[in-house]
């Protein structure tokens, strides 16, 4: 089965995500896809909690005014903004956009809060749906016209250095994030005539999905002063003078739920990350006529796993049934309890991650947390090996780039060369230039086709 006829299968038959909804590049979450996404976000909300961001909620609407302020910014956007043109019956006098991003929403407050040095630094965040009107191919988590899920970032600092530094972090929050959920990536700064609208410089990272395309699943932005002066967003220095903020933003998406999904999953169906997991063990008792015995084990098994988040199947179906349902959904680990182990004093344990079957004493609990972390490792083992035989490290090659792309794609690593680092690289590879990047100590030009 194609990776894309795959994914779309497993959206629906695992029941992540119903794309019927009449709205091309809108779906809805259904509550399985949505725990996933509820505890891949809480990861990322504690790792900027714990760096001192705060959460916030901007309005969804932006006046036309406002969004267009910012005049290197809008252009980058123009052609995706969804305009809300009445109200009731009524035209409005001034357009309002469903935000493509927050910036000029966010830094219209900053220039009100903003007034000495100390008011800095500021980082706040939030997590919130946008809009952009999606002229290309549509695909359910990948590229929508309601993005469900968009963190994004901003903060404001008194020295270019401090900005620098929030770069910095951002990177390494980033980093964190994903190592956490087992998805391998390669950073790169974005050539010049890629980054975000309005930035000084672009980082990004990327992965590789199973059918050999690239794709963003988060990007750094240093603003430098450039939102600060359009929004005269001054303030007092040290010394009494006058000064414009340092301006830095990142955000992550949906992507990330994708990512989990592409990249662990395989035939069977998901394999999720521990971590993530909606349900990390599943307990289903081996009933044999009347013999109540193993479900009244497997109640007293989940009390004593409450630490965790465990299901006990205890519908009146076949364990079959059960057993390719819970692998179809990627659960971690799935625990058996028949007459037999318990007249052992065992249980059975079922690995997802490599289909495997063995048995642990009763009163062995304990182990659950050691094989759930080697869970995890392996998983994350698995998917950096699946990546970096996507890396093709080569001179450059016009035809062996278009060839390699054509028939292996994932993503060409050519030794970096000012002279032929522009866009006009991108028409001759027919290709994307993610930009510089650095792998294993040397520094290199990331071409790929991509989502």
């Amino acid at each position: 089965m194609e990776f894309s006829e795959w994914y779309s299968d497993i959206l629906e038959r695992a029941e992540i995500f119903d794309v019927r909804y009449p709205i091309k590049g809108c779906g809805v979450y259904l509550p399985y896809g949505f725990k996933i996404r509820k505890y891949t976000f809480e990861i990322i909300r504690k790792l900027l909690d714990e760096r001192g961001h705060d959460e916030v909620l901007f309005p969804l609407l932006i006046p036309e005014d406002l969004l267009a302020k910012e005049g290197e910014h809008i252009k980058g956007f123009e052609d995706e903004v969804f305009w809300v043109t009445h109200g009731g019956r009524e035209k409005l006098e001034k357009k309002l956009a469903l935000r493509p991003t927050s910036e000029t929403a966010i830094y219209y407050m900053f220039k009100l809060w903003i007034k000495v040095h100390t008011d800095m630094p500021i980082k706040i965040y939030q997590v919130v749906n946008t809009f952009r009107y999606e002229t290309k191919h549509t695909r359910p988590l990948i590229r929508l016209r309601e993005i469900m899920t968009f963190k994004e970032a901003h903060t404001a600092h008194s020295t270019k250095e401090d900005a620098e530094k929030q770069v910095k972090e951002a990177i390494e929050i980033y980093k964190e994030f994903f190592d956490t959920l087992g998805i391998p990536y390669l950073i790169s700064k974005r050539p010049s005539w890629d980054k975000f609208p309005g930035a000084e410089y672009t980082f990004a990272f990327d992965t590789i999905f199973p059918d050999g395309r690239a794709i963003q699943i988060a990007t750094v932005h240093n603003l430098s002063q450039n939102f600060s002066k359009t929004f005269d967003i001054v303030f007092e220095t040290p010394d009494g003078g006058k000064d414009y903020a340092y301006q830095t933003c990142y955000g992550i998406s949906d992507r990330a739920i994708a990512s989990i999904i592409a990249i662990h999953g395989d035939e069977k169906g998901l394999c999720l990350p521990p971590v993530v997991a909606p349900y990390q063990i599943v307990i289903v008792p081996l009933i044999f006529k009347d013999n109540k015995e193993p479900l009244n084990k497997a109640k007293e098994l989940k009390e004593k796993l409450k630490s965790y988040r465990v299901y006990l199947d205890d519908r009146d179906i076949r364990p079959g049934r059960k057993f390719n349902e819970w692998e179809l959904r990627g659960v971690p680990l799935r625990i058996e309890i028949g007459p037999k182990d318990i007249e052992n004093k065992k249980i059975t344990i079922f690995r997802r991650d490599t289909m495997e079957k063995f048995q642990i004493c009763e009163d062995e609990l304990e182990k659950i947390d050691e094989i759930l972390n080697d869970i995890m490792e392996n998983m994350r083992k698995k998917a950096i090996k699946k990546f970096e035989d996507f890396i093709t490290i080569m001179d450059y090659d016009v035809d062996r780039i278009k060839e390699t792309l054509n028939n292996k794609r994932g993503i060409i690593l050519i030794p970096f060369d000012e002279s032929i680092y522009n866009s006009e690289l991108e028409e001759k590879v027919e290709a994307r230039v993610l930009g510089e990047t650095e792998y294993k100590g040397k520094k290199y030009i990331a071409i790929a086709k991509t989502y």
